[in-house]
């Protein structure tokens, strides 16, 4: 599944649109993540990812700050577990590495956590509320 024509770093002033309809759907519909958590000031200056499905149909987006920090990861409900999380993960680590970033870091919903873990990330502290869901902060060391 982790191919470049489902996964591909986009432009945020093009693609604005697709990434906010995947996030509203996950986290403020689904998860119910308060809509002023959910849009800052980082969009503008961040590196966005789509995943799409074989119909060429946005299913997924994650974005990567300048610091190595991975975040606001989401894939619509009726295509997780197909592997667009996974693919997008590896893209953004194969990007850092070619940024010679040596280190990622995210904020994992604890129900996430095994999924980051087979990525090489590991627990880095104890677990907190963001937007009303448990997090743990996770480091990835990368080679």
């Amino acid at each position: 599944m982790y191919q470049d024509y489902h996964v591909r770093i986009v432009n945020w002033e093009a693609e604005a649109t697709a990434v906010r309809s995947i996030r509203t759907t996950v986290f403020i519909q689904e998860q119910r993540v308060p809509v002023e958590l959910e849009w800052d000031e980082f969009d503008i200056a961040s590196m966005h990812l789509l995943a799409f499905n074989m119909q060429g149909k946005p299913v997924g987006t994650a974005r990567l700050l300048s610091d190595g920090h991975i975040g606001r990861m989401a894939v619509l409900k009726e295509w997780r577990g197909k592997g667009y999380g996974s693919a997008m993960l590896k893209r953004i680590l194969d990007e850092l590495r070619s940024r010679h970033i040596q280190k990622a870091m995210l904020n994992a919903q604890t129900t996430a956590v095994k999924f980051y873990e087979k990525f090489g990330f590991q627990v880095s502290g104890e677990v907190f509320v963001e937007a009303g869901i448990s997090h743990v902060k996770m480091i990835c060391f990368l080679e």
